[in-house]
């Protein structure tokens, strides 16, 4: 359930504060979509023709848009992608009801959609962005015109031993004992920490890669909100993972109704190798990707692969010709 930023990536616009700078890869913008009570940054690739169907690209716990730009750049061709920075993640900030819940995030979502008009999409996410791309697909399948998840964080009655200190955060004081435990811990030391969490090969990532994300880290940690939104956050999923009934992360997933693509990581510390079939069986009609070699963030380690998973998936359903088709319709 948690995520890291980007290797490989670098600055190129600066920020409207002095508080680190703005990492984009070729190609990239960052654009802010101001709405009541909600601000969001949204990194955008600009479409490579004008008839690409649109997509959107949800992190994880911990992460931001970043995490997506591989991808991106991997479907460049085949897509017109931005990526979303969640409330109070990457760029974005707090949002004004304090509510970092899996559904206060995807009203975030939701409402982005409607206000840009640019749904159905197909939308893609990563651990929290999975749940929280799930619980979108059930109750507006109108936006959702395909749907991937990489590493889904939906619930699971034997958790990951490695993600016992998301839950422990969410109990009340756990934050601030973190922050004192830690308070030693330089940036470049949670850094390498997180990749070594997240990645199923942590050598793939460059030093270059390396030391911007440790630049990241750094401002990140230096915002007065960072220990909030983490806390905060964490007792959103684990709520989620209680709930049950029309409610419940799994029963959304078997009312999905768009084509789906599930990726998975055999080395993923996080999210259990183990429920990629089960989340199988509950997507209908779903796609399963499975890579042995792979962590929590498949889409970074492996974009070539992702993006051929998807592609093939637009190919057989049908599901990219119908969103030109609806566009030029609406032409």
């Amino acid at each position: 359930m948690s995520s890291t930023e980007l290797p490989g990536v670098r600055s190129t616009v600066a920020p409207p504060s002095s508080a680190g700078a703005v990492r984009l890869a070729d190609g990239e913008q960052l654009r802010t979509a101001v709405l009541p009570g909600l601000e969001l940054a949204v990194r955008v690739r600009p479409p490579q023709r004008a008839d690409l169907p649109p997509a959107l690209f949800v992190h994880g716990l911990g992460g931001s848009s970043q995490n997506w730009s591989a991808l991106m750049a991997q479907l460049a061709d085949t897509v017109d992608g931005e990526a979303v920075d969640l409330p109070g993640f990457g760029w974005s900030p707090p949002p004004a009801d304090r509510d970092y819940s899996v559904t206060a995030f995807a009203r975030a979502v939701i409402r982005h959609l409607d206000a840009a008009g640019r749904g159905p999409v197909h939308l893609f996410g990563n651990s929290l962005g999975g749940a929280v791309s799930t619980r979108v697909a059930a109750v507006r399948p109108d936006l959702v015109r395909t749907l991937t998840l990489v590493s889904p964080a939906l619930p699971e009655l034997r958790v990951q031993r490695a993600t016992v200190p998301t839950a422990l955060l969410a109990l009340p004081g756990v934050a601030a004992l973190f922050s004192r435990m830690t308070q030693a811990l330089s940036a470049e030391q949670r850094t390498r920490g997180v990749t070594e969490l997240c990645y199923g090969d942590p050598s793939r990532v460059t030093p270059e890669g390396f030391r911007n994300a440790v630049e990241e880290m750094e401002r990140r940690m230096a915002l007065p909100y960072f220990w909030d939104v983490m806390t905060r956050t964490s007792r959103g999923i684990v709520d989620a993972y209680t709930l049950g009934g029309q409610h419940g992360l799994w029963r959304q997933a078997q009312r999905v109704l768009a084509p789906s693509l599930l990726v998975y990581g055999g080395r993923d510390q996080l999210v259990s190798y183990r429920m990629a079939h089960k989340a199988a069986a509950a997507f209908r009609g779903s796609r399963l990707l499975c890579l042995p070699e792979a962590g929590h963030v498949a889409m970074m380690e492996y974009p070539e692969v992702v993006a051929a998973a998807f592609t093939e998936l637009l190919r057989d359903t049908g599901a990219g010709a119908a969103d030109r088709d609806t566009e030029d319709g609406r032409g």
